[in-house]
């Protein structure tokens, strides 16, 4: 008997290990599925749409995120130029935009208006306040903010232009409707304001650099403790959620670019003169009062935000109050997004 078997040990040898690699079989292939949901990657989109107005974009122009999304086998889509932050929200909300940046105001008269789709996704590096500002003729007899009450006053509806005209008439005991308000794209009101069709013209870079040199001007009141959040990049809710990686590639890519635009004014000058079609010095000097850097959305900066969206419906500017927060990402998909860059 023991000599039959030692016969036929190799073959059950062989029937053993046979059982042992077809039962294996299952088990590699769960494992390599595991493996496989692992490392999928966190986006589904193979389309980004980027938004861009026509002050500018330095994302767009130095082409910094292509390459990266090109990687990725993602196909980036400029949308534009929008004349200013309401129009590209209106964009974003239906669905033809799925990351911009804009100012502090139009994401608030946004959710006003009852939009979800809104999101923020990094705030700005605030400014000192100089390429924006209240704004008349030399020569006007207008030579204080509290003379602009009864006058024609040109700017974008839900702005930051709106934000700085109303804080600032707070400050001499005014408001909104003490002015008449000519509601008109940026580019629309600095040529009104040109053409003497207004008295006052609330603006800012590139067009505020451009009338400075063009024509004597007068700024009642910049934006200087103002406008102090910088504005925000925004995206589009349904595209972050299903797309955090990508949207994270796109703020790591703004930011060093943002980075670089901070240290380099007279490149960034030449970077926009053949799209803006303005002189390379106007445009240094835009770029010097300009801040380009991201920085990470905290509490305190939410906070601040809601305090203007406060003033906003104190001022019966808005026609409810908001909750700022209610535009922002569960913890967890926002620390996803972000990139251990921003400060």
């Amino acid at each position: 008997m023991k000599t039959q078997f030692l016969a036929q040990r190799p073959i059950v040898l062989t029937r053993l290990l046979l059982g042992l690699f077809f039962l294996s079989i299952p088990i590699t292939s769960s494992l390599l599925e595991t493996s496989q949901a692992q490392t999928k990657p966190g986006f589904t989109s193979k389309v980004i749409n980027l938004a861009y107005q026509t002050s500018g974009d330095i994302v767009k122009i130095r082409k910094v995120v292509e390459p990266r999304f090109q990687a990725l086998g993602v196909k980036v889509n400029w949308v534009g130029p929008f004349p200013a932050g309401p129009q590209l929200i209106e964009a974003m909300n239906a669905g033809k935009v799925d990351i911009g940046t804009v100012g502090e105001t139009p994401p608030i008269f946004s959710q006003a208006a009852g939009v979800t789709e809104v999101i923020y996704i990094a705030g700005r590096v605030p400014s000192r306040g100089l390429g924006q500002g209240i704004i008349v003729r030399a020569d006007s007899p207008i030579k204080k903010l509290a003379d602009i009450k009864g006058k024609k006053v040109a700017f974008q509806r839900g702005s930051n232009a709106h934000y700085l005209l109303a804080k600032a008439l707070k400050e001499v005991g005014l408001k909104i409707s003490d002015v008449q308000v000519v509601g008109l794209t940026p580019s629309e009101a600095r040529d009104a304001f040109i053409q003497n069709k207004v008295e006052v013209w609330v603006g800012g870079d590139p067009f505020l650099a451009l009338v400075e040199k063009t024509i004597p001007i007068r700024n009642l009141r910049n934006a200087s403790g103002i406008n102090t959040l910088g504005g925000f990049y925004i995206g589009r809710r349904e595209f972050v959620t299903k797309n955090p990686e990508l949207t994270k590639v796109f703020l790591e890519e703004a930011d060093k670019v943002g980075e670089w635009a901070d240290k380099n004014p007279k490149e960034v000058a030449k970077a926009f003169a053949p799209e803006l079609k303005i002189d390379v010095s106007v445009l240094e000097v835009v770029a010097r009062r300009r801040t380009y850097r991201l920085r990470k959305l905290t509490p305190a900066i939410i906070s601040e935000q809601q305090r203007v969206a406060d003033f906003y419906f104190e001022e019966k500017v808005i026609p409810r109050k908001i909750n700022v927060k209610d535009a922002t990402l569960p913890a967890q998909l926002a620390e996803a997004i972000t990139p251990k860059r921003l400060k």
